[in-house]
């Protein structure tokens, strides 16, 4: 379904977003620790944007499943797929979050 895959790539386009913003943020924070804040507060908003967009997924495959059924297996094997891709890259975002604070 081609809501799903936009979606799946909005996901990964704020984890990629908030990834750049933390891994600068703990580049600068010695030097530049106001900068670093920013930098750590925006990475947290983009984290928040992927958490919505995912709940989004989440609907919009229920939706389908109410309408029409089980989704054909090679749409839920493609899905399976990207959340799990993303469920490991914000668990490495929200780890270098953690080194921040």
């Amino acid at each position: 379904m081609k809501l799903i895959r936009d979606l799946s790539e909005m996901i990964e386009d704020e984890i990629d977003g908030a990834r750049e913003y933390i891994e600068l943020a703990l580049k600068i924070k010695e030097e530049r620790p106001e900068l670093a804040r920013t930098l750590y507060n925006i990475s947290t908003q983009e984290m928040e944007h992927m958490k919505l967009l995912h709940d989004s997924v989440v609907g919009v495959i229920a939706d389908y499943r109410r309408d029409n059924g089980e989704p054909p297996p090679s749409m839920q094997a493609v899905y399976d797929y990207l959340h799990e891709k993303h469920i490991d890259a914000a668990a490495e975002v929200k780890a270098m979050q953690g080194m921040f604070r």
